[in-house]
């Protein structure tokens, strides 16, 4: 159920110990964990229910939702066959028990449960567990024998408190589904209005500027011979043009690697851009978070161009971000491989999964920068368990802008 990480199976046998160890559940025990406390929780919930003539009035109470906590691991999971074992807890406690009191805390913790289904699961999955709830509910509430009028009254609240459950869930759903609508309509406005600046930039300073230029070294060709003067009167604007135009350009991305402008906002430090050589800052600032990498280096290392070295250092960084994030482990893997025209990327780690709820931009932006650089990526979850990210950057056709 346990392990010990080591690291690589495959480093040598020179290379020094870690000093320290760290210990945590595979993602198969967490689940065979939560599958046992789920299928104890009918057997623990008729036991703590059944009560004795010792007992004091609201220790059954108390009991039965102690035992409730064990089938939640499993809620999260697979939510209909906790809510199952949930229901047949509820049923087989409700026909024996003399406690009123613990029947309604289980009603309660029922709906809960399938108010978190509808929440939180699509529509049809959430319909199965509303109907599959109040079935069982009507079902011990007409075994009771109440009579007539009393097991009418008893369908009414369950149905009444189902409703508020459902339409509770299905309120927060609502809000969750509209907040993240409206980030990423934000987000792609605010794309959208970016390239238009960018645009309408680089349009005004450069569109003008190459007409000249053009219009200058025609003039230039045509009398080169004939009117020497004249010629080197439109060389020399051409420089100047050039010049200038260049110097707007430096200024413009500048202006886009400085931060936005507001209360306490400053400018962007004069530093180089980080590289492959930063990785060390950045997994002693992922240890800080509780993750510790395992660094692997395959192949010579050897100076890279600008523009490769700084995507790979954001893909490691973006990686390692979504590795705190999600993942719930407390340790991954990156390979850095240097190999004959190309850089290899790896960051695997065996946890819960990466990203789920589409609305972060991480995986996408490293996309984006390994298909700039004509490379392959890819993303994904591992066979084995956990989540691994790939990138393959050529260096060959890397493209160098300082």
């Amino acid at each position: 159920m346990f392990r010990r990480w080591s690291g690589d199976y495959d480093r040598p046998m020179s290379a020094k110990p870690r000093p320290l160890l760290s210990w945590h559940l595979r993602p198969a025990a967490r689940a065979a964990l939560a599958w046992c406390g789920a299928i104890a929780y009918p057997f623990a919930l008729f036991f703590a229910a059944r009560g004795t003539p010792f007992d004091s009035p609201g220790l059954p109470s108390v009991s039965a939702a102690a035992v409730t906590v064990l089938p939640l691991g499993l809620l999260r999971r697979r939510p209909l066959p906790a809510l199952a074992l949930m229901l047949l807890g509820t049923y087989v406690t409700a026909t024996t028990t003399p406690f009123w009191q613990v029947v309604y805390l289980l009603v309660l913790a029922n709906d809960l449960a399938a108010g978190y289904i509808v929440a939180t699961r699509p529509r049809r999955i959430a319909v199965t567990a509303a109907v599959t709830t109040l079935g069982v509910q009507v079902a011990f509430a007409a075994r009771l024998g109440t009579g007539t009028d009393g097991f009418a009254r008893t369908v009414v609240v369950l149905v009444l408190a189902l409703a508020a459950a459902w339409m509770t869930g299905h309120s927060i759903r609502e809000r969750r589904e509209h907040a993240e609508a409206l980030r990423s309509q934000t987000a792609a406005q605010a794309v959208a209005a970016e390239r238009l600046r960018i645009a309408r930039e680089l349009h005004d300073m450069i569109a003008h500027s190459i007409g000249v230029i053009a219009i200058q070294a025609g003039v230039g060709r045509r009398v080169i011979d004939t009117q020497p003067d004249e010629a080197r009167n439109a060389l020399a604007t051409i420089e100047d043009t050039s010049r200038e135009t260049l110097a707007g350009l430096r200024r413009t991305l500048g202006a886009l690697r400085r931060t936005e402008p507001g209360p306490g906002a400053e400018a962007a430090p004069r530093e180089p851009a980080p590289g492959l050589a930063d990785l060390d800052r950045l997994t002693a600032s992922a240890k800080d978070a509780g993750i510790h990498v395992d660094m692997r280096w395959l192949g010579e290392r050897r100076p890279l161009p600008p523009d490769i070295d700084l995507a790979a250092f954001r893909i490691v960084q973006e990686a390692l971000t979504n590795v705190v994030r999600h993942a719930d482990t407390p340790d991954c893997c990156v390979t850095i491989g240097y190999q004959d025209g190309e850089l290899t990327i790896e960051v695997a780690d065996d946890g819960r999964g990466g990203p789920t709820s589409g609305t972060g931009y991480g995986i996408t932006g490293m996309r984006e920068r390994v298909t700039l650089l004509r490379g392959q990526f890819t993303a994904g979850p591992r066979p084995e368990g956990g989540f691994r990210v790939a990138a393959r950057l050529p260096l060959a056709e890397g493209v160098h802008i300082s």
